[in-house]
């Protein structure tokens, strides 16, 4: 049930199909997470491709909500509270991973240490193992343009 609809072979669907027939009311909650999964998949539309789905999307919620199912209505509490971020991203292609990357660095580094005592060795060993190099340029143009060194 985990496995991605388009990717499933012939009789791993028909296997599927044969099995949420037998459980009742399991093809119903099935169909409810396959929508929302499609839903929430979408990326870059346009204004006007956007209209009826956020309506679709609303509804889904609340069918979610009203489903009986804990494990529903608990999706259905965190999709209404990222509805927002969701819409968002159906815009907008960019993504702040990048960030997150750096982040898990940064908070790996941390615990491997158990903390540093000195935040300049901190910063010298997140350079080092991030391996970004706008630090330095950013640093080069401040000192040469007569402004104040960055605090980095």
């Amino acid at each position: 049930m985990r496995q991605h609809r388009g990717r499933m072979k012939v009789e791993s669907k028909d296997k599927l199909e044969r099995y949420l027939n037998e459980v009742p009311g399991l093809k119903a909650v099935d169909d409810v997470q396959q929508k929302t999964l499609t839903l929430v998949r979408l990326k870059k539309l346009s204004a006007p491709q956007m209209k009826p789905l956020i309506a679709e999307f609303l509804e889904t919620i609340q069918q979610l909500k009203y489903s009986g199912f804990i494990q529903l209505e608990t999706l259905a509490k965190s999709l209404n509270s990222w509805k927002e971020e969701i819409l968002r991203m159906w815009k907008f292609t960019r993504t702040n991973a990048v960030t997150e990357g750096f982040h898990t660095v940064m908070e790996m580094i941390s615990r491997r240490a158990f903390g540093f005592r000195n935040f300049n060795n901190y910063r010298r060993r997140v350079i080092a193992l991030c391996g970004w190099d706008g630090i330095w340029s950013l640093r080069q143009q401040s000192n040469q343009s007569g402004l104040p060194p960055l605090m980095v």
